[in-house]
């Protein structure tokens, strides 16, 4: 069995999928690590080219001889309420405020496709974070 790589560091980004470009944020977070930007680059927009327009944040392992590991995650939560009740950005003042409404079976949806990168152990857990996170952003729940 080979000796393990020393882990470096681990750097968290959120890039548009199949559009990452060297210029910030992906060169200033992996230009001091030492780690070649354009084989990032390259590799993780081969990855998400099949999910483009969507936000997908990546977790990238930096190893001491400056080689890397990426795992993708799901998009964030907001971008996928915003998506689904036909927004653009949240309420200002969200309690006061509303600026749309999903169903319930949208946020099913949502929590479904989210549920591995939550926090939860089940599908209704999972709703009540997603619900929470469209009731801050001004986002109504409706039947």
């Amino acid at each position: 069995m080979p000796p393990r790589k020393k882990i470096a560091a681990i750097v968290k980004v959120q890039l548009p999928a199949g559009q990452a470009t060297p210029a910030p944020p992906v060169g200033t977070a992996l230009g001091p690590h030492g780690v070649n930007i354009m084989d990032f680059v390259k590799q993780y927009n081969a990855a998400t080219e099949a999910q483009r327009g969507n936000i997908i944040p990546v977790e990238i392992t930096i190893m001491e001889d400056r080689s890397f590991t990426f795992i993708t995650k799901t998009p964030p939560a907001p971008e996928l309420i915003k998506k689904a009740a036909g927004v653009d950005k949240g309420s200002a003042v969200p309690h006061k405020t509303k600026i749309g409404s999903i169903t319930k079976a949208q946020l099913r949806e949502i929590a479904e496709f989210k549920l591995k990168d939550l926090n939860a152990n089940d599908v209704e857990a999972a709703e009540k974070i997603i619900a929470g996170t469209a009731r801050s952003m001004g986002v109504t729940v409706v039947d």
